[in-house]
């Protein structure tokens, strides 16, 4: 597998009438644009400082009264089911990294969080609507997306990655051209990467399950994925493998929040740095991702927390 690290349905008919009716229904759907943005484009650190927040609200501070919750005391918060390591249900119960970070952070605020499970192109809607009071799925705060939700500061970043059978022709991004049967998931970055920048009408599904799976069977070429899910999903014996990992620090991940719900998003930038600045984060981190190196010029939070050393 190749890693660049840059700065900043089980036949035809049945997988072409999914992805035709998740790119039918909306929700997200990305739509070709005049001017793409390339998501694989690397950026620093800089580039986001403009969405980090200088510093935060003190924990003893936040009025949880203030926070215009479904049910006071609880967070109800949207995710995914499917999406290993970072959000995914085992023996019946949602963790994973960004699920297991949220409830340290509800922790320090004094929350309880509940969880329930979704799909990913319905997620932002339902969480501007007031389904839930924020989206935890490992979601890049894209500017699109910032026009539509509101975000907290970042708690991790992005890679992206192509999957494909170990024997295909497809062995990075470069080997994807308008030939290419690419599978994504609706209404993600991936989705947007590929019709947007690409100009590549993928094939759309509804979960990462099902678009690993029609890799797996041959009914597409290969998945763009985010690099965390795609390595949660690919087994030695499936006879596929991740042909490319790139880093995309450019639009890092975050919870969703309503736009109009400050309070809450000011709360959870404060539970936030303080899991941070506790040693929290950094040991979720190597629970989660044990071989992955953090960029150096990213760290997650407001701009005056610190990372504890070691």
């Amino acid at each position: 597998m190749k890693i660049k690290a840059m700065k900043w349905l089980t036949t035809v008919p049945v997988a072409i009438a999914v992805a035709v009716s998740l790119a039918a229904c909306g929700g997200g759907a990305a739509q070709p644009t005049a001017s793409p943005t390339d998501a694989l484009k690397g950026s620093d650190q800089t580039a986001l400082d403009k969405y980090t927040t200088k510093d935060v609200t003190p924990l003893d501070k936040v009025d949880k009264a203030a926070l215009g919750l479904i049910t006071p005391g609880t967070l109800h918060v949207g995710t995914l089911s499917d999406a290993p390591p970072n959000i995914f249900i085992k023996d019946g119960v949602f963790t994973g990294f960004d699920n297991e970070l949220l409830r340290a952070v509800g922790d320090k605020l004094g929350l309880k969080v509940e969880f329930a499970a979704t799909d990913f192109s319905a997620l932002l809607a339902q969480v501007q609507n007031k389904q839930f009071d924020m989206g935890s799925s490992s979601i890049s705060t894209t500017d699109k997306r910032r026009e539509n939700v509101g975000f907290t500061n970042g708690y991790d970043f992005g890679y992206m990655a192509v999957v494909a059978k170990k024997d295909a022709a497809i062995k990075g991004f470069k080997d994807l051209t308008k030939d290419t049967r690419i599978a994504v998931v609706q209404g993600t970055v991936q989705d947007d990467y590929v019709t947007n920048t690409l100009q590549i009408e993928p094939v759309r599904f509804a979960d990462y399950n099902t678009a690993y799976a029609n890799v797996k069977n041959g009914q597409v070429d290969a998945w763009v994925a985010p690099s965390q899910q795609a390595s949660g999903q690919v087994k030695e014996s499936d006879n596929s493998a991740i042909a490319e990992t790139i880093i995309n620090t450019q639009n890092f991940t975050a919870f969703a929040v309503n736009s109009k719900n400050q309070p809450l998003i000011d709360a959870l930038n404060s539970g936030l740095d303080a899991v941070i600045a506790d040693g929290t984060w950094s040991k979720l981190v190597k629970q989660w991702y044990p071989d992955r190196e953090t960029p150096k010029t990213w760290k997650p939070g407001s701009k005056a927390v610190v990372l504890p050393q070691g």
